[in-house]
């Protein structure tokens, strides 16, 4: 597992201590912001398609030229560019043991004055430059056309951030015990996190946001719809390179060897190891005998690690110690588990091509967007198969949260495509076809 992008290079590259900056860029963060990335080009490249196709119109709208910076914008400035300074510049320059751990360092009171106030004063002193450049004697209003694909900066950020904060509502409400012991850590800790909270938050304030800006909603939904499947199959890269505890169900036809790696093992040796480590599976499902697992072997042709990963050096430090391991990460799993992790990444980036292949034969707004939910849905609602996750007790059943929602995903999905394709297809504009 690589915890941070210094154990990736360190095992791929063999660089050397002169590299210790890059353990403050953590891999799930990493493999999270290349997802947001992909996400925004595929959704600026449908935005501008259905564009030119005469689909989706630009909004005008008055901003004035020549106008000096004003206080609020120079405040502003300036309160970025301390934080940046004092929060990630002291993260690298400090020598405080809290930065062992960035998302801890982040998250403290810690960090470095005089790099936060010279940072400030440089954003500051840039922001009155371009706007003293700028500056005309007398200050006009000049009328603007923004297209839906100039937005998808905001529309980003709108997703990251509310993405982020469903996130964590949903895990902290499917992990309700935790949340209840230690409420402040859970919320700003950035571990714990509910994809299926995050984007129903998103999707609500992208939908105010559209609104707001007369935005089609329907053609907004169908172009991102292919985005946000990408993005999650890359965030999914995350959590298994990361190793953050978002992985399956046991495995008991194998156990893990003192150096991680997984080797075969018998019904009585399963029982061992899961003796030996009682503690461990004891405080997660209560008892020895509610320890979910399956027992399947790799065919042959198949490496076993497919179908049982023992995540050594996971960014949480799960599991029994490593023998002889003296760094910061030292867990890896007496059992190995399915790294569904791994299962989903591949499955979603297949569906990507998918929907990306024949997101043009979807002539029918919003059509294309419900065969994202319905996809989507079934995907992970087979995966929670094997995953490990907080089961409910509902009239009998026993569902998970990811389960339940999956399944309305899936309803939702079926519903606004059998509605949405009632209505009649987007027709081009003749200049688009001209």
């Amino acid at each position: 597992m690589y915890p941070n992008l210094y154990y990736a290079f360190k095992d791929l590259f063999g660089i050397g201590e002169g590299w210790r900056f890059l353990r403050f860029i953590n891999s799930f963060g990493f493999f999270v912001a290349l997802s947001f990335i992909g996400a925004a080009v595929t959704l600026s490249l449908e935005l501008k398609r259905k564009e030119r196709q005469g689909l989706m119109q630009g909004k005008d709208e008055v901003i004035v030229v020549g106008k000096p910076a004003g206080f609020p914008e120079l405040f502003l400035n300036f309160i970025l560019g301390f934080l940046l300074g004092y929060k990630i510049v002291g993260l690298f320059i400090s020598s405080s043991p809290s930065t062992a751990n960035p998302q801890d360092f982040v998250m403290s009171t810690e960090g470095s004055w005089p790099a936060g106030i010279i940072l400030g004063l440089l954003f500051l002193g840039l922001k009155w430059y371009e706007k003293n450049k700028q500056k005309l004697p007398e200050p006009t209003e000049r009328t603007i056309r923004i297209w839906p694909h100039d937005r998808v900066g905001d529309l980003t950020i709108f997703a990251a951030v509310f993405g982020f904060l469903g996130a964590k509502i949903f895990n902290s409400l499917e992990n309700w015990g935790d949340f209840v012991k230690n409420p402040v850590e859970s919320l700003i800790s950035f571990s714990g996190l509910t994809f299926y909270g995050g984007l129903i938050c998103a999707a609500l304030a992208i939908w105010y946001y559209a609104k707001k800006n007369n935005i089609g909603f329907w053609y907004l939904n169908d172009a991102a719809a292919p985005g946000l499947m990408l993005a999650y199959g890359v965030g999914r890269i995350g959590c298994q390179v990361s190793g953050d505890g978002d992985w399956g169900i046991l495995n008991s036809a194998y156990y893990t060897t003192a150096d991680s790696k997984v080797a075969l093992s018998s019904p009585d040796q399963f029982s061992s190891v899961l003796a030996q480590n009682k503690e461990l599976y004891i405080s997660q499902f209560g008892a020895l005998d509610k320890v979910p697992h399956l027992s399947i072997k790799a065919p042959s042709f198949l490496p076993d690690w497919l179908f049982a990963y023992s995540y050594p050096h996971n960014v949480i430090n799960e599991g029994a110690r490593i023998a002889d391991c003296n760094d910061s990460f030292c867990g890896h799993l007496p059992i190995p588990v399915f790294p569904t992790p791994l299962y989903e990444t591949v499955i979603c980036l297949i569906l990507f091509f998918i929907l990306w292949s024949s997101r043009k034969k979807f002539t029918v707004p919003g059509t294309l967007f419900g065969f994202y939910l319905v996809i989507n849905g079934v995907e992970r609602f087979f995966i929670e198969k094997i995953r490990v996750n907080t089961k409910y007790d509902i009239f009998g059943f026993h569902p998970t949260q990811a389960e339940i929602i999956s399944f309305l995903l899936i309803v939702s999905g079926a519903a606004i495509w059998f509605v949405r394709h009632r209505q009649p297809p987007s027709i081009p504009s003749p200049e688009s076809l001209g």
